[in-house]
């Protein structure tokens, strides 16, 4: 059966279908040695696929992995500058299908989300979805309830409106803890956000992805999904993105 060359190399594992995209943009996709565009299809029973010079395969079993990032991880497969990723704390895993779901930045810790099936993957990650991301941040002093308005109507950073979906003020002394939840996941938008209303972000942790929670993880540790958990978040994504349809 013939399938767009994004869907099948996100069934492969290799990587996301939004990441599959970007790969056959920059030439590096090849079916029978022709280099392809995007918007070819392929069969992935007859076609010969390669992705940087390795042979696309079908993936054997899915594999769906809970990960507690630590602050100074990098979110990627590889790091150019040769910093420890995500990938280097499985230690008894088979990465070279393996990839994250999205991405925290280097100063964030928390949930994590790591797997081979890129269709899981681009439910998760594309905003039109809206999983909720919730996360726990500690700010520099103490937001009233005009700036959480503020935060919650939308801030504008460099001509785009970034927003929360909610906002809790958890307790303060000099400093507030909060709990925020997106639907966007902009780069750096809590950071962003905070540090344009006056209030920079100390610290910064994802605790809740959709109905998955980091219970009680701690950092560099994981676990598999079950199969009931992959299956109430991708039932709960698709959900979000009918209702929003």
């Amino acid at each position: 059966m013939r399938e767009r060359l994004q869907k099948i190399i996100a069934k492969s594992g290799i990587a996301s279908r939004r990441k599959a995209e970007e790969l056959i943009k920059e030439g590096r996709v090849f079916v029978n040695g022709v280099v392809a565009g995007l918007g070819d299809k392929a069969d992935a029973e007859k076609d010969i696929i390669k992705v940087d010079g390795q042979i696309v395969k079908p993936l054997n079993k899915k594999v769906y992995i809970l990960l507690y990032k630590p602050t100074g991880y990098v979110t990627t497969k590889s790091d150019e500058k040769h910093r420890p990723t995500v990938m280097d704390l499985l230690k008894k895993e088979e990465k070279r299908a393996l990839f994250p779901v999205g991405r925290l930045d280097i100063n964030t810790e928390g949930l994590i989300l790591i797997t081979n099936d890129g269709d899981f993957a681009n439910l998760i990650i594309n905003p039109q979805t809206k999983v909720e991301k919730t996360y726990l941040v500690k700010v520099r002093g103490v937001p009233d309830k005009r700036v959480i308005e503020r935060l919650l109507t939308g801030v504008n950073i460099d001509g785009r409106v970034l927003k929360a979906k909610r906002v809790t003020l958890l307790g303060h002394r000099n400093n507030a803890w909060l709990k925020v939840v997106l639907t966007e996941g902009k780069k750096n938008q809590i950071r962003r956000m905070f540090k344009k209303v006056g209030h920079p972000v100390v610290k910064l942790k994802r605790v809740k992805i959709g109905s998955i929670e980091i219970g009680d993880l701690k950092p560099g540790e994981y676990r598999r999904l079950t199969h009931k958990e992959v299956e109430e978040l991708m039932d709960l994504a698709s959900r979000e993105n009918k209702d929003g349809d």
